[in-house]
């Protein structure tokens, strides 16, 4: 059974304000009094402990609190509202994000924001490998560093890097953007640098912004796709 606390009268905000303390109870528990959950609500999740699949799968215009590390796929499905964990995050961060928005107070680990539809989600620290892999719309800010292979196959969205980008960045890209303020250790299959013209220093400066960030964004460099590789060639055979 979920054990739930709240702040004192008055009633109205007994129902808003709700805390999950996962020492007493499951993660299953959690998820199931979040997917209940009604819009305007805010949800407080103490003693995460690392706990996998946290606040996954929310539908509702409720905002979702996690104080501590959270395990793997956390956020994943995120449909609705607002996730902020204040610690690290696992592999999978917002799996398949639809809207909304995820932000992690530290690291998260590889493939952040996978096959993200839309939202976004904000990484303050560093991102694993394949962050962004298969983004479909989805945004992402990222504070420090991504790891190789970061934005693998994605078709859309943009993905912003305040640091700096390992191996294979963009590999087989479509048509998302990427910004990244640092230095790029190499660039994958079919993508390249391309100019930073005034439409996107605005689209940039936007992102940043959402992010809570105050980084120029004259800074930045971006990188797409060269579309070299959108239909098959025999004389591109050994890119694909």
């Amino acid at each position: 059974m979920v054990t739930l606390t709240a702040p004192e009268a008055p009633a109205v905000d007994v129902l808003k304000e709700t805390t999950v303390d996962l020492a007493a109870s499951t993660v299953r528990e959690l998820n199931q009094a979040i997917h209940n959950a009604e819009d305007g609500q805010a949800w407080t999740v103490t003693n995460p402990g690392g706990k996998h699949s946290l606040a996954v799968g929310i539908n509702a215009g409720i905002a979702v609190t996690i104080d501590g590390h959270a395990g793997y796929y956390a956020a994943g499905m995120h449909q609705k509202g607002d996730v902020t964990i204040n610690g690290n995050a696992g592999v999978g961060l917002a799996e398949n994000i639809m809207s909304g928005t995820v932000h992690v107070r530290g690291d998260a680990s590889q493939s952040a924001a996978a096959t993200g539809h839309g939202g976004l989600v904000v990484i303050d620290g560093n991102a694993g490998a394949r962050c962004g892999i298969s983004m479909k719309g989805v945004d992402i800010v990222v504070g420090g560093n991504i790891g190789h292979m970061s934005a693998f196959m994605a078709q859309a969205g943009r993905l912003v890097v305040c640091g700096d980008a390992g191996d294979a960045l963009g590999d087989s890209i479509y048509e998302a953007r990427i910004y990244v303020k640092g230095t790029v250790a190499s660039l994958g299959a079919d993508c390249i640098e391309k100019p930073l013209r005034e439409e996107h220093l605005t689209e940039l400066a936007e992102l940043l912004a959402a992010a809570g960030r105050t980084d120029n964004p004259a800074h930045f460099k971006r990188y797409g796709s060269a579309r070299n590789l959108y239909h098959f060639s025999v004389h591109n055979s050994t890119s694909y």
